[in-house]
């Protein structure tokens, strides 16, 4: 009997998956259990197993496209098994559960049209044909500005069927990556452009310093090329590019945040020496353990949380919930924005515990291979954007949580100690508050708290 293959559930707050990658191809034999593809959700690329025995019979949705839940995407059967009613019905099946996301939410019925086109380089004109395969059209004409359209940056070489064939996820490495596709020869089927190629040509830039990667970045010469004369009037050019998946749910739940979830902000400067001094002296005693200042900052986060459970809660419409642990979300950018793994217990977890782990969850985010429950259910997040130089900055709360923690850069300054000017190690943080959960002069206590452990982390051992 043939078993349908539907867009899965991977994650709590997944309403759509992207197909990243096909494991088996039409014609394989697969066994119950066995990897069949990897799917692109709203937080990390996660692998779908089969759950039939047969052979893979028919690919419905093609590497790069999405699907809402529920959707059929292939079919399992006998070799000899008739299946074409439930080719000519797959639209018909899927088209019932995918309704009721976008009823109960408009915006994501917008978000799952634009998810239908595949990722392309950034101003190159793209056709998918009927087959679903991610076309540039190297005759298109660039669109005209005056009437709003995006206009076409760069003009391919013409196979000889006049197009260059191009993989959706090759398209969008090379324009991450600055990689001219018109100096490029497909390996893939019928001459596409696939993953190795883009891969094959950056490596070789690199070790023989040939120009096969732009030397100037993708937007600057974006830039260059679609602007020709100075004299060019009208609204600027554009192009449209697919959101990603992770990018679309950063959209939806930050719209549920800081409109319905009434914020309010509290500042704090913090002396770090002493601070600065201990990570010091933990790497001279042992270099192998690699203390971040960031590790010792959740360290503290979550021993004031402690201290002051009305902050580590959140708001539940009719209750409010405290929580007996320090979960602590630790804010890590990727390629497509930002994830939150979570450090479990942080409170009862040793500066190298949290140190190990913190660096373990960041690889696995950036390579997307979190498991739903490694970014799920914090109490409490912190942002620090003091690496990237930023002095001081106020982040949105991320629901249902009651507050986050925004974290600046340290920085020497002089400061009036005893009546004379020094310069000591400072840094600006700054709490977001949710006011239906905590009110000022209870996260004034927590921060004075934390402002007073982080100066005198001696604190930590007693």
């Amino acid at each position: 009997m043939a078993t349908q293959v539907i867009m899965p559930k991977l994650s709590p707050t997944m309403e759509e998956g992207q197909l990243s990658r096909w494991l088996k191809k039409e014609g394989d034999k697969v066994s119950m259990g066995e990897p069949l593809a990897e799917i692109d959700t709203d937080k990390a690329t996660m692998e779908m197993q089969a759950l039939g025995n047969g052979v893979l019979r028919k690919i419905l949705i093609k590497e790069g496209e999405s699907a809402p839940l529920g959707q059929l995407i292939a079919i399992i059967a006998e070799p000899d098994e008739d299946i074409s009613a439930l080719e000519q019905g797959s639209t018909a099946q899927a088209s019932p559960t995918s309704d009721k996301p976008r009823e109960a939410k408009p915006e994501a019925a917008a978000a799952a049209a634009a998810s239908s086109q595949s990722p392309v380089p950034s101003g190159v004109e793209v056709n998918k044909s009927s087959d679903g395969t991610t076309r540039q059209d190297a005759t298109a004409e660039p669109r005209g500005s005056a009437a709003g359209n995006g206009s076409q940056s760069a003009k391919p070489e013409a196979t000889s069927s006049g197009r260059l064939i191009v993989s959706p996820l090759a398209a969008r490495m090379a324009a991450e990556a600055g990689v001219d596709l018109r100096s490029l020869s497909g390996t893939g089927p019928g001459g596409r452009i696939v993953k190795r190629d883009i891969e094959a040509a950056m490596s070789q830039s690199k070790s023989s310093g040939t120009a096969t990667l732009t030397q100037m970045p993708q937007r600057h010469l974006r830039a260059v090329e679609s602007f020709p004369s100075p004299q060019a009037a009208g609204p600027s050019p554009y192009h449209d590019e697919p959101a990603s998946e992770i990018r679309r749910t950063i959209a939806r739940r930050l719209v549920t945040s800081l409109g319905p979830i009434p914020h309010f902000f509290l500042t704090t400067e913090i002396e770090m020496d002493s601070a600065a001094e201990m990570r010091q002296r933990i790497k001279e005693l042992d270099p192998d353990l690699k203390i971040s200042i960031n590790d010792i900052i959740i360290k503290v986060a979550a021993a004031a949380l402690i201290a002051h459970p009305q902050v580590n809660a959140s708001f539940q419409d009719k209750t409010v919930r405290y929580y007996e642990r320090a979960d602590i979300g630790v804010a890590v950018a990727i390629e497509d924005g930002l994830i939150t793994p979570v450090v479990r217990s942080a409170d009862r977890k040793s500066l190298s515990e949290i140190a190990t782990e913190v660096r373990e969850l960041a690889e696995r985010a950036r390579h997307r291979r979190l498991r739903p429950e490694e970014y799920t259910g914090a109490t409490f997040s912190i942002s620090n954007l003091g690496m990237f130089g930023i002095d001081e900055f106020t982040a949105v709360i991320n629901p249902p949580e009651g507050a986050i923690l925004a974290v600046g850069a340290m920085s020497p300054r002089p400061v009036v100690r005893d009546g004379a000017i020094v310069v000591r190690q400072m840094m600006r943080v700054t709490m977001s508050c949710d006011h239906r959960v905590i009110d000022g002069a209870t996260g004034a206590k927590y921060l004075q708290t934390f402002k007073k452990i982080l100066e005198n982390p001696l604190y930590l051992v007693v």
